[in-house]
């Protein structure tokens, strides 16, 4: 069953966090290997019953900057001419419904809506200088993500490590949607709304970059594993996050992203 599409979860279990399948609106246990082989087991419980973690458990979480023109203009800098990489820290990973701490360090934390695209694994192959044209082969899904910034510390620091780093800063999911193809995400809408309000609308259409050649790019610069996230940049419309709020990331056809914003010990 891993080649049809799917809703991949991680829940929280008695036992601790354990792979799930989501049918309908209960989660069945994913038995065998979510990056090759695997089979529907007995059901889990209802979503609504169970804590969902972040999709996926990576080794490096890669993001892309300034990758639609309009972020860019409101951002007052040029569209690059070649991907602009970055790195968040696994550590920074939460699922949905998991607070995003607002940390004292800063006096301006944005949300930034994004497709995530995760890599899986092609046997006997590595994900590493792959042709664009063979870059969805190491494609196991996409999802949800918020590339939650310390605006201010991104602009007074000369790198991006501590704004985009913090803990809580990269929420990822609700699940991970196998089975698409290249085409099938060539052109989603993605938003933003905080409170219920509209703040972010934008097509993957818009990239500058596609998924397909962020792929191909970044694994020229280094080796990708399975679970490994690239997240693929933000539409304009950022602004800031303040506690008390809800933030939700939906992309068209594949989910919506929901988290609460809290003050560090609120």
């Amino acid at each position: 069953m891993s080649g049809a599409p799917s809703l991949i979860v991680r829940a929280m279990t008695e036992r601790g966090p354990a792979y799930g399948v989501v049918l309908g609106q209960d989660v069945h246990r994913l038995m065998g290997d979510p990056f090759g082989d695997w089979e529907v087991g007995a059901r889990m419980g209802s979503l609504v019953e169970r804590s969902l973690l972040a999709p996926v458990v990576p080794s490096k979480i890669v993001c892309v900057g300034l990758n639609y023109p309009a972020h860019a203009d409101e951002s007052s800098v040029a569209v690059p001419a070649e991907p602009l990489l970055f790195f968040k820290p696994p550590s920074a990973l939460i699922g949905p419904e998991m607070p995003i701490l607002l940390p004292p360090q800063s006096e301006r934390v944005d949300y930034e809506a994004e497709l995530a695209i995760v890599i899986g694994r092609v046997t006997g192959c590595t994900c590493r200088n792959v042709p664009p044209g063979e870059t969805w082969d190491y494609v196991l899904g996409v999802t949800c993500a918020n590339d939650v910034t310390a605006r201010d510390l991104q602009q007074r620091d000369n790198q991006w490590t501590r704004a985009k780093g913090f803990d809580t800063f990269c929420p990822l999911g609700p699940w991970l949607v196998t089975g698409l193809g290249e085409d099938d995400v060539a052109d989603l809408e993605v938003t933003c709304r905080v409170n219920g309000e509209l703040r972010q609308v934008g097509r993957t259409s818009e990239m500058v970059f596609s998924p397909a050649q962020l792929i191909a790019y970044t694994s020229s610069v280094m080796t990708l594993e399975p679970g490994d996230v690239i997240l693929t940049g933000t539409p304009e419309g950022v602004g800031p996050l303040r506690a008390g709020d809800v933030v939700e990331v939906e992309v068209a056809g594949v989910g919506v992203l929901r988290n609460p914003v809290q003050g560090v010990g609120g």
